[in-house]
C-alpha cells in the first residue's frame, strides 16, 4: 500500500523495464567461455518463499540461465531466507558461510540473498559486516525489480543492499517457473495487517494488499490448460482477500468465481486466519466441487489468556464455535493447524489447555513449535520464565497427544475406497509413488511414476501416524 492506504501495483512499463533488463543480461552472457550461466536458487520456509523463488527463476531463465543443485557449478547463487524461526536463521547463516568457499574458488560468482530475512536491518547489518562474500541482498518487496538490482552488481556497481521498509506493491506479468506440472502455487495477496505478537512476518513482508480478481483468474485458468491438477491459493490471511480493492471482492466470492473455471483440478488455499473465517466461507467450500474439503485454521493455543498475549482476536470457545460451524457444513472436513507451545508467560496450565483442545477437536495433523523469540516484535519483549527444559516436557505431551490421535483418524482409512491424486515419487522403494487424499491425506502407492498426474482410486491397506498406504484399483 502507499501514503493513501491504496495499493500500489507496478506498471506494465515498470514490469516490462525489468525484462529488457533480463535481455541485457543475456546479451553479456552469450558466448561465454564453459557454456550458458547457471544459477542454484535454494529456498527455506513457507509455501510462499516457494512461489518467490519460482518467479526468481522466471526471471533468470529470461536471462538465459540454466539451473543446478550445486552452487561450486554455479554463476549465480541465490538464498531465498526465511525469518520465522530462530533455527530456520541459524541454518541460512551456516548455508551462507559455507559458500566463502564458492567465491574463492569462482570470484565471479555472484551471490544473493534475498526473503524475509533479508529485508531485516540487522540481518543485512551482519551480511554487510560479516559476510563479504555477499554481493546482493534484498528483502521480498524489492523481488519484482531483482534483475534491476542483479545488474547494479553485474556492472560494477559493487554490493547492493535493497531492504528499505516500503509499503508494498504488485507487479504483474513476471516469469514463472513451475516446477511440478502437477500442482501450482499461486498467490493471491501479499502482506499481513494482523500483527500477532510473535510474528515478523507484517514487518518483512509489509501491509496487506490484494491481486486483482481478473489477474488471479487468468493465472488460474491458465494452469487448469497447461493441465496442473492441484492449485494452491497463498496468502498470509486469505480471508482478508479484497479488502484493499477498489470494488471489494471477498476471498468466498474468488473461490466462487475460480469454480467455475472448466476442467479437472482441485482448488486449496492457506492461511486461513480463525478471527475472519466464518459461515460464508464454508458455504463457499461446501457448494464450490473444486474446492477440496480442506481447512488449515491455525489455533496457536488452546489458553484464552495466551491468545489475548499473542494478538489473536479470538478466544478458545469462538475457536471451537468456529470448528463447530466448519464441520456443520462439511462432515467429511480434515482440519489442520498451527500450535506454538511455550509463548512468553505461558504456564504448565496453560500449556495443557492446549492439549486439551486437540483433544476435543481432534485434528487430522499439526504443525506444532517450541516458542521462538524473534527480535523486534512485542512477544520478544516479554519476561519468559519458563526453561528450555520445560516447554520441552509441554511439547512431549503435545506430540504424544495428536501423534495417538492422528493415527487414531488413519487407521479408519483401512478398508476404504479414496480418490487420489498421484503428484510424484515418494523416495520409499517399498512404496515408491506418493499421492494426496482431496482432504490432504498422504497416501503411498505402489506403481510406476508415468502415472504422476493422474487420478485414481486407491484402496487403503495399512496406515500409521503419518500417512495411508494403498493399492490402486
Amino acid at each position: 500500500m502507499n501514503e493513501n492506504g491504496k495499493t500500489q501495483r507496478i506498471s506494465e512499463t515498470d514490469v516490462q523495464r525489468q525484462l529488457a533488463i533480463c535481455q541485457e543480461i543475456k546479451k553479456r552472457w552469450e558466448g561465454r567461455p564453459g557454456g550458458p550461466s547457471l544459477a542454484c536458487v535454494q529456498t527455506f520456509g513457507c509455501q510462499q518463499n516457494v512461489a518467490d523463488s519460482q518467479r526468481i527463476m522466471g526471471m533468470l531463465q529470461e536471462m538465459g540461465c540454466g539451473f543446478t543443485q550445486d552452487p561450486y557449478q554455479a554463476d549465480i547463487i541465490l538464498i531465498n531466507t526465511c525469518a520465522i524461526r530462530e533455527n530456520a536463521e541459524k541454518k541460512v547463516f551456516g548455508v551462507v558461510g559455507q559458500l566463502v568457499h564458492v567465491k574463492e574458488k569462482n570470484p565471479d560468482a555472484v551471490i544473493c540473498l534475498c526473503g524475509c530475512m533479508a529485508q531485516q536491518e540487522v540481518v543485512a547489518e551482519r551480511i554487510r559486516r560479516s559476510y563479504r562474500h555477499v554481493d546482493l541482498v534484498f528483502g521480498p518487496q524489492a523481488l519484482w525489480k531483482f534483475p534491476e538490482l542483479l545488474y547494479g552488481v553485474l556492472t560494477g556497481g559493487g554490493r547492493a543492499f535493497s531492504i528499505a521498509s516500503e509499503r508494498g506493491a504488485i507487479a504483474e506479468g513476471l516469469p514463472v517457473i513451475r516446477e511440478s506440472g502437477v500442482k501450482a502455487w499461486v498467490s493471491i495477496m501479499y502482506g499481513c495487517n494482523n500483527f500477532c505478537s510473535y510474528c515478523i512476518v507484517p514487518y518483512v513482508r509489509g501491509r496487506e494488499r490484494s491481486r486483482k480478481p481478473a489477474d488471479i483468474l487468468s493465472e488460474v485458468r491458465g494452469l487448469v490448460e497447461e493441465g496442473f491438477r492441484e492449485i494452491t491459493l497463498l496468502g498470509q490471511n486469505v480471508n482478508s482477500y479484497g479488502k484493499d480493492l477498489e470494488e471489494p471482492v471477498d476471498f468466498a466470492g474468488l473461490l466462487r468465481e475460480i469454480d467455475k473455471i472448466p476442467g479437472s483440478y482441485l482448488i486449496r488455499f492457506m492461511t486461513s486466519h480463525p478471527k475472519d473465517a466464518g459461515e460464508e466461507l464454508f458455504r463457499a467450500m461446501t457448494e464450490c466441487p473444486h474446492v477440496a474439503k480442506q481447512l488449515h485454521l491455525p489455533v496457536q493455543s488452546g489458553s484464552s489468556r495466551v491468545l489475548k498475549a499473542m494478538n489473536r482476536g479470538y478466544t478458545r470457545e469462538q475457536y471451537l464455535e468456529k470448528v463447530r460451524l466448519a464441520r456443520a457444513a462439511m462432515p467429511d472436513l480434515i482440519l489442520t493447524s498451527d500450535i506454538i507451545i511455550g509463548f512468553p508467560g505461558e504456564t504448565e496450565e496453560e500449556a495443557m489447555e492446549t492439549v486439551s483442545l486437540i483433544e476435543e477437536v481432534r485434528y487430522d495433523a499439526l504443525f506444532t513449535f517450541i516458542y521462538s523469540p524473534r527480535p523486534g516484535t512485542p512477544a520478544a519483549k516479554l519476561p519468559d520464565p519458563a526453561s528450555r527444559g520445560e516447554k520441552q516436557v509441554w511439547f512431549d505431551k503435545l506430540l504424544d497427544a495428536q501423534n495417538r490421535i492422528s493415527a487414531e483418524l488413519h487407521r479408519a482409512y483401512v478398508g476404504q475406497t479414496v480418490r487420489v491424486l498421484i503428484d510424484g515419487e515418494s523416495g520409499d522403494a517399498a512404496w515408491p509413488l506418493s499421492s494426496r487424499t482431496q482432504g490432504g491425506r498422504l497416501v503411498h502407492l505402489k506403481g510406476d511414476t508415468t502415472l504422476t498426474g493422474q487420478y485414481a482410486n486407491v484402496k487403503i491397506t495399512d496406515s500409521n501416524t503419518w500417512a495411508l498406504f494403498g493399492e490402486i484399483e
